[in-house]
């Protein structure tokens, strides 16, 4: 848990240092070249830092263990935080909607320069690069922050790829296509940020386990003859894990020892599930 949680910091120092660089080029390139994609891309990369930064505070709290006042841990951090970075997104994008297409509107046009098609080169190694990264991390840990930075880093690439596609096709006269990529920026923006904030939302008001998880555990509640019915099947997320309460029903005639021990070695079967970190049985005589 403490390499997890150790990951997700590097990750979120990683994101703030490259996106604080890329946010510098971009800008000046950008506002000095009066390229609408190209501000849209240094608009991205503000939103990016903020992102990191997001990531970085979320997992800082997220790590403190379990204490009196916070009996399940602070899990849920991570999904708060990408919650913050969502709205962030959000608004972003329908800034720079509203800037794209007043640009397409006044006809606006920008000053090719190859040093706009080099700040694109660069932008996208470095987001491949920390995309990478991230993603290695997060099939390693399956952190939502871990989630949220890696698709943010791989949108990023698409995003770039875009604007100098409209940055070579403005070299050619074509400056309508810098506006329009500008709105599909931040359309693109908008999706992915809604995409997480539907995911944090879900977690943050308790969504119940996938269907699938549910009926493993009803499969091995099956495995153990002695459990007569299960009457009850709850579960909460405490962050990326789960706590799972359920009512087993048992031979009244068993012994407390009997029974209590059949409920521990269900217990110890279900919490071996990857989704599930706590089990809560309560055993009815029947």
């Amino acid at each position: 848990m403490e390499q997890k949680f150790q990951s997700i910091k590097n990750a979120g120092i990683a994101g703030i240092l490259g996106n604080i660089f890329l946010l510098i080029i971009k800008g000046l390139i950008g506002f000095a070249s009066h390229s609408q994609s190209m501000i849209a891309d240094s608009f991205n990369s503000a939103s990016d830092i903020l992102a990191s930064l997001m990531t970085f505070i979320g997992n800082k709290i997220a790590s403190e263990p379990e204490d009196q006042n916070h009996n399940f841990g602070h899990g849920k951090a991570e999904y708060i935080f990408s919650l913050f970075i969502s709205i962030t997104m959000l608004i972003v994008s329908l800034k720079l909607l509203i800037d794209s297409i007043l640009s397409l509107i006044h006809k606006a046009t920008f000053t090719f320069s190859w040093i706009l098609v080099l700040v694109c080169i660069i932008t996208i190694l470095t987001k491949f690069t920390l995309y990478r990264y991230t993603k290695k991390l997060y099939h390693q840990h399956n952190s939502i922050l871990l989630l949220s930075s890696y698709k943010d880093h791989r949108n990023d690439c698409v995003v770039t790829t875009f604007t100098l596609l409209s940055i070579l096709l403005g070299k050619l006269g074509f400056f309508y296509f810098d506006g329009i990529t500008g709105t599909l920026i931040s359309i693109w923006i908008f999706i992915s940020g809604f995409s997480i904030l539907i995911e944090s939302y879900n977690v943050l008001m308790d969504i119940s386990l996938d269907e699938e998880t549910k009926h493993h555990i009803l499969t091995l509640v099956k495995e153990h003859d002695k459990i007569k019915d299960v009457s009850d099947l709850y579960a909460t997320p405490i962050g990326y894990h789960y706590v799972v309460i359920l009512t087993i029903s048992v031979d009244g005639n068993l012994s407390t020892f009997e029974s209590h021990d059949l409920a521990d070695h269900l217990e110890q079967d279900i919490v071996a599930l990857e989704k599930i970190n706590k089990v809560i049985i309560h055993v009815n005589p029947v």
